[in-house]
């Protein structure tokens, strides 16, 4: 992937999650039965990443341990969303590479099979979790 593709995919995914959690923050309500999760939808059973946004929106209201109770995604998202565009808006200012260069550092470490082996089992662990909560 091009540094330039990266960095408008990231803004535009940066972009409408901030649409999404604004509208989950001023215009849902607890009575919502409204998923976009495909896999809950067909299944019934939540995903490992159900809950991301109500952790999220939880964590933007100061309750941190709700929200990594809810699910610990949402921490590393809302990292991602706050952060990404910054860096990236730097990168373009100062015309450098600093965010590529980072995500190919990074993805070269978790192509290594220790590594994703332990991300993997996370993903499933808090996969288990949820269908423990009943999200």
């Amino acid at each position: 992937m091009t540094r330039n593709r990266l960095y408008v995919l990231i803004l535009i995914a940066c972009f409408f999650g901030a649409l999404y959690l604004l509208y989950q923050i001023y215009y849902s309500t607890n009575a919502d039965t409204f998923s976009v999760c495909l896999i809950k939808n067909v299944t019934g059973y939540p995903c490992p990443s159900c809950g991301t946004t109500r952790s999220v929106v939880l964590l933007s209201r100061g309750e941190i341990i709700s929200s990594v109770l809810q699910n610990p995604f949402g921490i590393i998202v809302s990292l991602c969303m706050v952060v990404l565009p910054f860096w990236i808006a730097l990168d373009i200012l100062k015309k450098k590479s600093t965010f590529y260069q980072f995500y190919l550092k990074t993805e070269t470490i978790i192509r290594k099979p220790k590594v994703a082996l332990v991300l993997i089992l996370l993903v499933i662990l808090n996969w288990i979790w949820n269908l423990y909560k009943h999200l």
